[in-house]
């Protein structure tokens, strides 16, 4: 029997959810109906997409090349009914638009995709660059829109925002590390830690911040701009890293298992949004992308 469009709705939930209970309430529906699509789905693909703990769920390593395809399978169909229920733009147009590092292979360019295959007429130049240079260009009129970490945004009186996607810290451990079992980790339980730092947008100053805030001075071991660089780092156990849940995978390149945990009490989270200049008449092909990143957020919305 091949697998159903809700089956893979259920595998996403869970997914992102890291529990039954979690991806059932998102979903507004019984557990034992998420429980019984993921076993389906496991028997159709042949494989184990979850390892079972009494925390939750790990996604395996199958899982995580699945949840690609997944994904990728829904947002398809989305753009299948998209195309029935609006009118797709068949005329040209430019549409410009800035990134930042953090956000350039973790949000825009699955949507990017998206957008040339729903407006291919239109011609597309992106730069990466960071936030204050970003803004610059936005205030300037040399870019439509940004996307972009917008919870450190300097000139809110200038620019307009929507927020996509809202990211929270968490701990990334090597499958090894002392505290991979705690049921609670605190901040103070990792300040003695050597830190993996990612120097891109706000993560430095953020996890500075986290550190401080007990009186104690971040152990730095490398600092580097390279997500890939942290996860291998982080599995090869020559330190820990506290970075926003958007960019964790479980794998690093070389095949090492990371683990991510939660870390009690308060804790920043990011925000990832478009940016375009306040007040500036936007052309269609800017308000083109803003439609499609909307409905894209409302489509992971109710996975």
């Amino acid at each position: 029997m091949a697998f159903t469009i809700r089956q893979l709705q259920f595998f996403v939930a869970v997914a992102e959810q890291g529990t039954v209970s979690g991806a059932a309430q998102n979903l507004s529906i019984s557990q034992s109906s998420v429980t019984e699509a993921i076993k389906e789905l496991e028997s159709d693909l042949g494989v184990e997409l979850f390892e079972r703990h009494p925390r939750g769920l790990n996604i395996t390593h199958k899982g995580h090349q699945f949840l690609r395809h997944a994904t990728k399978i829904l947002a398809d169909v989305s753009d299948a009914r998209r195309s029935f229920s609006s009118e797709q733009a068949v005329a040209g147009g430019r549409l410009q638009l800035g990134v930042t590092s953090l956000v350039a292979g973790y949000v825009l360019s699955d949507l990017l995709a998206r957008y040339r295959r729903a407006y291919p007429g239109v011609e597309v130049s992106a730069i990466e660059d960071n936030g204050d240079y970003l803004e610059h260009l936005l205030v300037g009129g040399k870019l439509d829109i940004a996307v972009m970490v917008t919870s450190n945004l300097r000139d809110r009186t200038a620019l307009q925002s929507e927020i996509l996607e809202v990211s929270a810290y968490r701990l990334w451990i090597p499958l090894s590390h002392r505290l991979a079992s705690a049921d609670i980790i605190g901040i103070s339980d990792i300040a003695s830690e050597p830190l993996i730092m990612l120097t891109v947008d706000e993560i430095e100053e953020n996890t500075g911040k986290l550190l401080s805030a007990i009186g104690a001075r971040p152990h730095v071991a490398f600092r580097t701009r390279s997500v890939e660089a942290v996860r291998s780092l982080v599995a090869t156990g020559a330190g820990v890293a506290l970075l926003p849940d958007l960019v964790y995978r479980p794998w690093s390149l070389e095949g090492d298992r990371i683990e991510s945990r939660d870390i009690s009490g308060s804790l920043p989270v990011v925000q990832v949004g478009m940016v375009w200049r306040r007040g500036s008449s936007l052309p269609q092909s800017a308000r083109d992308f803003i439609g499609l990143a909307q409905s894209q957020r409302m489509v992971r919305q109710r996975l």
